[in-house]
């Protein structure tokens, strides 16, 4: 965790309020959720699922409430990120995704760095390109800070990830998920 984001953390804590940001209206991106008064507020929210990408607390309380959770750590070290942590956090959101009704928030500590990241990779997975959803992200969480090594690791899992798809395949899933366009 940086000064920036020890200053985001800080001033989120003294206000006592959740610190997200909807991407979409069932997509949120966001900082730690690390009291039961920012989990009650998740529950609040309508949140059905979690994504915790912060090592720093663990959030499988939530599940006493019915939200699921996956744990999906990683450091926020400025390395290189393995597909495989991108893909399971990809098959969590899109499962997620096809219940109806089901919101989901992607969240490290601030919100600058690794939830932005998963976010991103989800939004490419459902047929963006990265520019159009760098800048989605970014203009819904001003506070995303695009560290070009974790930009770099979701392009390359997508280039992976996409591949694997069959045409239909791809165009099944992004029709899907049209409705979760702007």
């Amino acid at each position: 965790m940086d000064q920036i984001d020890r200053e985001i953390v800080q001033q989120v804590s003294e206000a006592g309020i959740l610190d997200i940001s909807w991407v979409m209206d069932r997509i949120a991106v966001g900082g730690w959720i690390e009291t039961e008064e920012k989990m009650r507020a998740v529950v609040r929210a309508g949140i059905t699922h979690v994504i915790d990408m912060a090592w720093e607390h663990d959030d499988t309380p939530l599940e006493q409430f019915g939200i699921k959770v996956l744990l999906n750590v990683t450091d926020d070290d400025f390395q290189q990120k393995p597909a495989e942590l991108l893909e399971k956090g990809v098959d969590f959101a899109l499962d997620a995704l096809h219940e109806p009704g089901s919101k989901l928030l992607i969240h490290c500590v601030a919100g600058r760095h690794r939830g932005p990241m998963m976010t991103l990779a989800v939004l490419g997975a459902l047929g963006w390109s990265l520019e159009d959803a760098m800048q989605i992200i970014a203009d819904r969480r001003p506070v995303v800070d695009w560290a070009p090594v974790y930009v770099e690791s979701v392009s390359t899992f997508l280039k992976s990830y996409v591949a694997k798809l069959s045409g239909t395949e791809r165009n099944n899933m992004i029709s899907q998920f049209a409705q979760l366009s702007e």
